[in-house]
């Protein structure tokens, strides 16, 4: 009888702690012109670049802005230009948190930057395969993931197979645009 109370107790505790850990990731909803992606953010192995996406999701930086780089097989970019490839004002850039951090996996989402590992702003991208070689190497930095989808995953591949050409000085621009209408917290 104890051993029984005592499974039973064991595992509503394991239930209550697997139910309050995804309570603690908060959840947003990316809305696009080509459906909705929902994205679990994971603060515990990226905090600084987690608190920073969510800085620009509370001021509305992705609100009417596009993927404007496609790559089929590879990723989706956005959450830096508007629609005529004007430039977003962004906030300071975030440090850089992939050493140790997460893998570019299909389906996660990470943030994009310059050679400068530590210079990432508002755009950030989402892997459409395992990318290893985005991942750090001993104490080389790579692409710091911050999230993944939890729901969408369709439209993110439906994303990547869309026709992409030169448009001024970027390539790998979606010919019809894709639109990220709103990113807001679930």
């Amino acid at each position: 009888m104890l051993k029984k109370y005592l499974l039973s107790l064991l595992l509503s505790v394991t239930l209550l702690n697997t139910a309050v850990a995804d309570e603690i990731n908060p959840v947003v909803v990316m809305t696009t012109s080509a459906g909705v992606i929902e994205l679990e953010l994971l603060p515990e192995q990226a905090p600084l670049t987690v608190a920073n996406f969510l800085r620009y999701v509370d001021n509305g930086l992705y609100s009417d802005t596009i993927f404007h780089r496609v790559i089929d097989n590879f990723m989706i970019q956005g959450g830096g230009f508007s629609v005529d490839l004007e430039k977003k004002d962004t906030l300071p850039p975030v440090r850089n948190e992939s050493v140790e951090g997460l893998p570019n996996m299909r389906g996660t989402i990470a943030m994009a930057r310059t050679n400068d590992p530590h210079s990432a702003t508002s755009q950030f991208f989402i892997n459409l395969k395992n990318n290893e070689f985005l991942n750090a190497k001993g104490s080389r930095p790579g692409y710091t993931v911050f999230g993944k989808v939890i729901s969408g995953i369709d439209v993110i591949t439906q994303i990547g197979h869309v026709q992409t050409g030169r448009q001024g000085p970027y390539k790998d621009v979606p010919l019809d645009p894709i639109l990220i209408q709103s990113v807001s917290l679930k």
